[in-house]
């Protein structure tokens, strides 16, 4: 007995219809937002929805067109993101030279055979090599932040031999099993522990404590294969750590041996003020690991890259660790148009100077609301901005959505928002941010 399809069929062919149309009558968009709701809480989760109505005005709220600093939901509302999909739009939304090539790419070939030799790949590879930090040469290409984890790890593993590895309270460095096994907040652990055996986690932004843990491993005779470190934490809370802190993990790791992973995959691509956020101190890893912005916001795809030595044992059997869609055609021309648009337009520059406005504005700001505003922090276009208590934090994102400014918390600390608007954003923009922040306060800080 076969199946009636013929269902389904329409409905798909509604939708597609619906992604042809540059615009939706009244009632078209009425119907989507209701249509929208009701798959998320019976198909996808209705968790998500409880957490929007707890840091917007209006959780039924429908992303529907992009462009630049902004986006719109389907009724034309616009917001200026300071979200940026947690550090994904560094060159802004849907950047006319990154569109270009995935849509030139797309006209020739989407997917590759996985056979032969694709050329994009190694073009990008070459590209990559050339804009990371000191000797680090060859690259793995991953879908996501949290595949260019599980690959260092892996990679570290099989480069030393060794087990054990040092991460940091407050890290975040992915959901997946080995990249979860370095992230350090419980509540994303607890329900699927045991993890990975081997990872131990101490103070963020504290040598010393690197120091002791490497000792202490050693002494034990579980020599450890990598220390693991975003040098700036991002779901931690943009919590930015002292100046000689990488250059001493680094000397650490010289000298026990251990590689010195630096996970960039929310500070890499300009967000900092620099390319990469570990020239602030001159330091190079042993493996660096890139996501998020690295498809210029329309592809997703990750990196992981890594000197020659490390590779040695994959040059000897280059099928030990693979994937099928990572680096494929369409996402590597998005990358690098990426890079072209990062470098032509100068936006990790732009990054360091609207960053230096913006942490200034900020910080004059929060000092008039000190029942409300903890502390602002950060470097370049990464800042966070912690509030007294998570009660404040969620009316503020709520007051700001509601002034058409997106924020959102981050995902270790839950008493800060991040800010993290396109790099291409602009003085205008930044100050009606502002202006916007500062009435959500004075409004706030009345509850306070």
């Amino acid at each position: 007995m076969s199946l009636d399809y013929s269902h389904i069929i329409a409905e798909s062919q509604r939708y597609l219809d619906m992604i042809a149309k540059e615009e939706l009558t009244m009632a078209e968009k009425d119907a989507l937002v209701k249509e929208t709701v009701e798959a998320f809480r019976d198909h996808v989760n209705p968790g998500f929805l409880e957490y929007r109505k707890s840091v917007s005005t209006d959780y039924t709220s429908v992303e529907w067109k992009d462009g630049g600093a902004t986006f719109t939901d389907v009724y034309g509302k616009e917001f200026i993101d300071c979200l940026g999909g947690y550090g994904i739009y560094n060159v802004g939304h849907r950047h006319p030279k990154v569109l270009a090539a995935v849509i030139n790419q797309l006209k020739r070939q989407a997917l590759h055979s996985q056979e032969l030799l694709d050329p994009l790949r190694a073009l990008l590879a070459k590209l990559v090599a050339a804009i990371t930090p000191g000797d680090l040469q060859y690259v793995f290409f991953v879908n996501s932040g949290t595949e260019s984890v599980e690959a260092a790890i892996k990679f570290a593993r099989m480069y030393t031999g060794r087990r054990s590895f040092i991460s940091t309270t407050r890290a975040f460095h992915g959901k997946s099993l080995g990249s979860l096994s370095a992230t350090a907040k419980a509540v994303f652990r607890k329900p699927f522990l045991p993890l990975i055996p081997g990872f131990h986690h101490v103070p963020y932004g504290n040598a010393e404590a690197v120091a002791m843990m490497l000792e202490s491993c050693a002494f034990v005779g579980e020599d450890v294969a990598a220390v693991i470190v975003e040098p700036i934490q991002g779901e931690g809370g943009v919590i930015v750590p002292p100046d000689d802190y990488l250059p001493k993990l680094r000397e650490l790791c010289d000298q026990y041996g251990a590689l010195l992973i630096l996970d960039e995959v929310q500070t890499g691509m300009g967000r900092t003020g620099k390319m990469f956020a570990c020239e602030h101190s001159g330091v190079v890893p042993d493996i660096l690991c890139l996501a998020k912005a690295f498809g210029g916001g329309v592809m997703p795809i990750g990196a992981t890259v890594a000197r020659k030595p490390i590779w040695e044992k994959l040059i000897e059997n280059p099928f030990l660790h693979t994937t099928t869609f990572g680096g494929n055609p369409v996402c590597c021309a998005a990358a690098i148009a990426n890079i072209n648009v990062l470098l032509e337009e100068n936006l990790p520059q732009r990054a360091a100077e609207s960053g230096a406005y913006m942490l200034g504005r900020l910080r004059e700001l929060a000092a008039k609301y000190p029942a409300v505003v903890l502390e602002v922090r950060g470097k370049g276009l990464m800042i966070g901005i912690e509030f007294v208590s998570n009660e404040l934090g969620y009316e503020v994102a709520k007051g700001l959505f509601a002034r058409g400014v997106l924020v959102a918390g981050t995902l270790v600390n839950a008493k800060s928002i991040r800010i993290e608007p396109p790099l291409t954003i602009s003085r205008e923009q930044q100050d009606q941010v502002i202006e916007r922040l500062a009435a959500t306060l004075e409004e706030v800080n009345r509850l306070a």
